[in-house]
């Protein structure tokens, strides 16, 4: 009979531990399964995320690409123009030259003015 009694005695400690761990495990389960939801619904927001960055950025790509045309047509009317601007450096060196002169011959003319002046007041 005292075997009984270890024997029924046993048995509580038994059930509760059977239910302790069952109860553990599913907390833990339920623990997981929660911890995987919050990552899936993280992925999921980062998934909308990316799509409302497209979106977003969808027209950047054809602006982009306008822009490129743009620049090409704008440096072909530069390469257009060079000739010119190399007229226009001649012009300006030509100038620069034509100064050089007409500021000698002012010179010149200055001093020949001072010439006439003396020769005229020392005549008169």
């Amino acid at each position: 009979m005292a075997e009984q009694r270890e024997g029924k005695e046993k048995t509580p400690d038994r059930d509760e531990l059977a239910e302790s761990l069952a109860d553990l495990f599913s907390n833990v389960s339920l623990m997981v399964k929660s911890e995987l939801e919050g990552s899936n619904n993280q992925l999921v927001l980062i998934e909308k995320m990316n799509q409302r960055v497209t979106e977003d950025y969808d027209g950047f790509g054809d602006m982009a690409s306008g822009l490129r045309v743009f620049v090409e047509q704008l440096s072909n009317k530069n390469g257009g123009f060079e000739e010119y601007i190399e007229q226009i450096d001649t012009i300006d060196q030509q100038v620069s030259e034509f100064e050089a002169v007409v500021s000698m011959l002012d010179k010149y003319v200055s001093d020949l003015e001072k010439k006439v002046r003396a020769v005229y007041h020392h005549k008169y």
